[in-house]
This record gives C-alpha cells, sequence and structure tokens, in this order.
C-alpha cells in the first residue's frame, strides 16, 4: 500500500500540543491495525537540538540511534511504543546544509539554486525517503511553529506540492481558541485568521481540530466549519485534560479515526483499543498517591518555569507510579534553593524520594550534591539520571571516602581529585571545539552485575539503554569507592565506562549515567523508574 501522509500545522500560538494530537492521531490508526510512524519538522537554522538549552526549547530528546532531536519525538515513541530514527527529524539547518552540498557539488548542473524548487525538492525528498524506509502505511509529518511564521514557508509549500504531485495527502490544522475572562466566551476569530493565512499558501485543511480549555459547542463548531471551509463533522475537539494519553480516546468518541480513512478512501475499521481504554479507566481511577521530588535547575524563563526541560523524567514517573496503582504528584524544587540556605533542605521531609535529572554546567550543582547527601544520609529513595550519578559520586567522594575537594572537571577544572572526568575521546572533540552530536549518544549496552539493585530491577545480564553525555567516573578513582561501599552495578561490555552506581545498605539509591526516561513507555515503565516508585511506596 502506498504510503499515506497527514500533515500537522498550528495556528495561533505555539505550545498548543500539536505533538500530542499527532502522536494520538497515529494512536487511532494502530488501533485499527496500520503501521504507523512520525516526523518532526522544526524551522529553526539550527542542525539538530543538540546545542540547545533545555530552557530555549525544551528538552532534548535522543533517538536509539543517537540523534539529538526535539521533545515531541519522545511524545510519538510513548505513544506509539515504537523507536523512531534521527532522520524523522528535519530541521532549516539540515535541509539548507544538504543543498548547499549538492550546489557545491555541481549536482545542480549549473543551475540557479532556488528555495522553489531547490529546498521544496530537499524537503519532499527526505519525507519521501522515510515513508520508503520505513514501509509505514502512514507518515505523520508534524511541523512546528505556527502558520504565519515565516521560517515555515518552505515546508508548507512542499507540503502543499506533495498533494499537487498525487502523493495520498491529508491536512489537520490545530488551531487555539480562547476563552477570555472579561467575556467568559470562547471566541473562533483567531482560529478564521489562522485558517485564511494557510489557504494563503494553498493548503485547504482536511480537519480542523480546536484546543481550548473545553469542548466546542455547536455554535463554535458550525461557526469554525463556515468561515474555515470545512464540515461540521470535521472540526474536532481537544480540550484540556489531565491525562494527555486519553487523548486517542476522545478523538474516537468524534469518530475522528473513521473519518481519516474516510478521506483516504478506506472504509471504517473498528479499533481494537481494549488494552488502551482499560489503562486509562485504571488511572482515572486511581485514588492513592505517591509524592516525588525533582531536583532539578532548568526550571526558570523570565517569570515562569518551564516543565518541558524535563518532560520525559515526568512522564517517565507518571508511567511507573499508573503501574504501581499511585498517582503522582510531582514537587518542582529548585536546586538553588539549598544553595541559599540549608535549612531549605527541610522542603525534602515532604516528598517519598527524590530524582536529580540530567544537566550541564555549574548551576545548581552544589545544590543538588546536599540534596543527594540528605537522601544518602537520611535513607530517602534516591534516583539519579547522568548527571545525578555524576553528583551522587562526588557526594559519595567527599564524605565518605574523605576526598573533600573531589568534583567534575567539568565544574572545576583544577579540582584536585576529579572523580567526574572528560571522556578519554571527548578531550580531543573539545580541543577542536566541535560541540554538536559529538557526545557519546543513543543506544548503548550496558553489562549488569548480578547480585545487585540493578540486577534484580532489571533482572538481565545485558539491557541496552540510551546516553548523551561528554564526562564519566574517573576510572582512577573506582577502586577507592568501592572500597568505601560504594558499587558499580553496571558498566560497558569491556569494563571500560561505569554506567551504573548503587548503595546497597540504603532503601534505594541508584544512579545510571544513561537516560532511562527515554525508554519508559505508557504500559511498560522502565525498571529504575518503577523501582524507585516501589520504594517510595514502601516508605510513605
Amino acid at each position: 500500500m502506498q504510503t499515506r501522509y497527514i500533515f500537522i500545522t498550528g495556528g495561533v500560538i505555539s505550545g498548543l500540543g500539536k505533538g500530542i494530537v499527532t502522536s494520538s492521531i497515529g494512536k487511532m490508526l494502530q488501533f485499527r491495525g496500520f503501521k504507523v510512524t512520525a516526523c518532526k519538522i522544526d524551522p529553526y537554522i539550527n542542525f539538530d537540538a543538540g546545542t540547545l538549552r533545555p530552557t530555549e526549547h525544551g528538552e532534548v530528546w535522543v533517538t536509539e540511534d543517537g540523534g539529538e532531536i526535539d521533545q515531541d519525538l519522545g511524545h510519538y515513541e510513548r505513544f506509539l511504543n515504537i523507536n523512531i530514527p534521527k532522520s524523522h527529524n528535519i530541521t532549516t539547518g539540515q535541509v539548507y546544509y544538504e543543498v548547499i552540498k549538492r550546489e557545491r557539488a555541481g549536482k545542480y548542473l549549473g543551475q540557479t539554486v532556488q528555495p522553489i524548487p531547490h529546498v521544496t525538492d530537499e524537503i519532499k525528498r527526505r519525507l519521501r525517503k522515510i515513508a520508503e524506509e520505513s514501509k509505514a502505511d502512514f507518515l505523520l509529518v508534524e511541523i512546528g511553529g505556527t502558520v504565519g511564521d515565516y521560517e515555515n514557508i518552505l515546508f508548507l509549500e512542499a507540503a502543499r506540492q506533495m498533494k499537487l504531485e498525487k502523493d495520498a495527502v491529508l491536512y489537520v490544522h490545530v488551531a487555539y481558541l480562547p476563552i477570555p475572562k472579561s467575556l467568559g466566551e470562547m471566541k473562533t476569530k483567531a482560529v478564521q485568521h489562522s485558517v485564511r493565512e494557510l489557504r494563503n499558501f494553498g493548503i485547504q485543511p482536511d480537519f480542523i481540530v480546536g484546543r481550548s480549555s473545553t469542548y466546542l459547542d455547536d455554535v463554535r463548531r458550525k461557526k469554525i466549519a463556515l468561515f474555515c471551509n470545512v464540515g461540521e463533522e470535521d472540526v474536532i475537539s481537544d480540550p484540556d485534560i489531565k491525562n494527555i494519553y486519553k487523548l486517542p480516546l476522545i478523538f474516537e468518541k468524534e469518530k475522528f479515526g473513521d473519518k481519516i480513512l474516510s478521506k483516504f478512501g478506506i472504509k471504517p475499521i473498528k479499533p481494537q483499543d481494549q488494552e488502551w481504554r482499560s489503562f486509562i479507566e485504571k488511572v482515572e481511577n486511581l485514588e492513592k498517591h505517591i509524592r516525588i521530588g525533582i531536583v532539578g535547575k532548568y526550571f526558570d524563563i523570565g517569570k515562569f518555569q518551564l516543565l518541558d526541560s524535563y518532560v520525559s523524567v515526568i512522564e517517565a514517573v507518571k508511567h511507573a507510579s499508573w503501574n504501581n496503582d499511585r498517582k503522582p504528584l510531582i514537587e518542582w524544587i529548585d536546586s538553588k534553593l539549598f544553595e541559599e540556605d540549608v535549612e531549605n533542605l527541610r522542603i525534602l521531609n515532604k516528598v517519598d524520594g527524590i530524582i536529580v535529572p540530567g544537566g550541564f554546567g555549574k548551576t545548581g550543582v552544589e545544590g543538588k550534591i546536599q540534596a543527594i547527601k540528605y537522601a544518602r544520609e537520611n535513607g530517602l529513595p534516591f534516583l539519579g539520571l547522568c548527571l545525578g550519578l555524576q553528583l551522587a559520586v562526588i557526594e559519595f567522594a567527599r564524605n565518605v571516602c574523605g576526598l573533600e575537594e573531589a568534583n567534575s572537571a567539568e565544574i572545576m577544572p583544577d579540582t584536585p581529585y576529579p572523580v567526574i572526568d572528560l571522556l578519554p575521546e571527548q578531550k580531543e572533540v573539545l580541543k577542536k571545539s566541535k560541540y554538536g552530536a559529538t557526545m557519546r549518544l543513543g543506544g548503548q549496552v550496558v553489562k549488569i552485575k548480578r547480585g545487585t539493585l540493578a540486577y534484580q530491577l532489571y533482572g538481565k545480564d545485558e539491557v541496552v539503554e540510551r546516553f548523551r553525555h561528554r564526562y564519566e567516573i574517573n576510572p582512577e578513582y573506582v577502586e577507592t569507592l568501592e572500597k568505601n561501599g560504594f558499587v558499580f552495578s553496571g558498566m560497558t561490555p569491556d569494563n571500560r565506562i561505569m554506567q551504573i552506581g548503587e548503595l546497597p545498605e540504603h532503601p534505594f539509591f541508584i544512579g545510571s549515567q544513561f537516560h532511562p526516561e527515554f525508554t519508559s513507555r505508557v504500559l511498560k515503565p522502565n525498571p529504575l523508574f518503577n523501582g524507585f516508585i516501589q520504594a517510595c511506596i514502601s516508605i510513605s
């Protein structure tokens, strides 16, 4: 069967949740037995998301094959339970880089190289290659940003051309309907302007998904249909919901899945969604709670907090909590508070366990170390992710091994005890200022030591987890750390890089150099998160 393309665009404001809409459409198609994959187009000129700050663009998602990608690919993987390669993220930077390389190599045979057709041809080539390699029945293509952003124009033009060139194409437009407090009424004018802008580019949406705080009523639905040139039945509600994984079922109530098939000339297929539906019903009926503290530093953006910096950690906590019949209550704890006043550590008495996630740079690090020390000394369940493991090693080296000035070479280059240091291969990389896509990235084998907490959680001698780091536990200090009771329970197959560390005498104290949040799935939580939540429940 020819791959069918569904383009998802956004209007009015960014951050609407197009990624959740895209994932939910994909899930409905999976319910009907189709093979689905997804692609995210990011209009920024960066080659990938690897050099972006989390507060700039949210979390950087790491693919199995080592791509540093926009966080929406994480939503796709979690909803669809598939691994998506890095080629499924297309940026303006990648497209222009390829076009310029081809021009320099004389591939255009003397033509004047222009945005149309050469840039749009490269966009279409990439999309069709994804379709060919994935052999998917449906390729969902989310175009980042909003209609009207000038950096989106060529991607919209490519989407328009694909329909003109007889590809099987359908357009879904997600737009925001505000309810101003001063009026108390849902307004449609912003959607109308957004669709008008889209039509200026030659694209008539097949469906309009109305994002708002509540469901669309018939008045709004009729108005959108009339002014945006779509059928009333093709205006779909996308209300605010507490559990994003419920959205496919909300869409099913509006027969969105069958409507999509109909526009492609496919007869309705009954969705096999019983497992998903049972899961959602279970979550909605949970009564017991578990309180988890996330001790981080990527919260501040002006006067607001950007929780997208840790979106995969949040989702992994949810998966594990739900799997253990608990609703998670997440406490956001800024590690800088502990640097301001050590008495603020009393905040940790209110949580059942803490997670120290990944990060880079010096800011807030000493506060994280104090939180880890508190967890170690007070039997509070602790899960460290990447930098979280490294800081646990620093804390242990200082306060148990007697290496008082122990630190990471990243944070203090002249530390006398660099218990955390650059991976040898990274030293040459940084000398050449090669920062993009040069870390130790993607899926790597972790050999697990039997008789440890890590083995108890995974139940395997080897697993594959996803990494993103330049620094490692310095091999020169491994013996000292282990003599004092720190156990390295996971490492590379050649025993060169320490990848999991734990404290056996503690109720639950474990950290990983990898990011287990990237392999957590809705119906199958990652074992480290699952064990952490179980430990939190046992002491709550």
